[in-house]
């Protein structure tokens, strides 16, 4: 799984490997034969303080992390709308990377994973509906997902709002179910590390 049909190429063109710490692709040893329906699939959320804060969310679909930069970060609340921007695809293995980008390198700055865990595709499971495999739910410009991590929980809905090639839009939603927690405020409440148990200041002033 070194490039999954050049899904990766824009993330290589962005990176030094030899200055960045950021995983290259194919770092890892992959069970590229599982099939991806049938097998828990992973999805992260990395605080990361570029030029900008912001929490990168990402989805495992296809073999790669189908990624968007949400400016305020996720919610439990429905009545919250995140704006979520596509960014290029991640390799699978840059679930487990917090670190600092260096000075001079693409996304500069401190990232911590925030959460992570496993999520389940929505629409593969509605008996009112056909299947949709979670490609084709974005291709389509809506997804639903289950999504089983330390701090967030529950359905989530990813939308479009724009197709525009250059600016496509999303939004990141939390569906109204038993897990929802109205009024709270998540990436207040815990802003720590689940890898680490250090907060993005700290990581930056190299504590421990």
């Amino acid at each position: 799984m070194a490039d999954t049909k050049g899904k990766l190429t824009e993330y290589r063109e962005k990176r030094d490997f030899a200055r960045t710490s950021e995983p290259a692709p194919g770092a890892a040893e992959r069970e590229a034969e599982l099939d991806e329906e049938k097998r828990p699939r992973v999805f992260v959320i990395q605080k990361h303080r570029a030029s900008r804060l912001h929490y990168d969310f990402r989805l495992e679909v296809d073999g790669v992390l189908k990624s968007w930069a949400v400016p305020k970060g996720p919610s439990m609340d429905p009545k919250d709308k995140r704006l979520a921007a596509p960014t290029e695809d991640h390799p699978l293995e840059y679930a487990g990377f917090e670190g600092v980008i260096p000075e001079g390198e693409y996304g500069a700055g401190e990232v911590i994973v925030w959460d992570g865990g496993v999520y389940r595709n929505l629409k593969q499971e509605d008996p009112d509906h056909e299947p949709l495999t979670m490609a084709e739910g974005l291709e389509g410009g809506h997804a639903t997902v289950w999504l089983q991590g330390q701090k967030l929980s529950g359905g989530f809905a990813l939308i479009r709002t724009k197709r525009d090639e250059k600016k496509p839009s999303w939004l990141l939603i939390k569906m109204d179910d038993a897990e929802a927690r109205p009024g709270s405020n998540v990436v207040e409440e815990r802003p720590e590390s689940i890898l680490s148990g250090r907060k993005i200041e700290e990581l930056a002033a190299g504590k421990e």
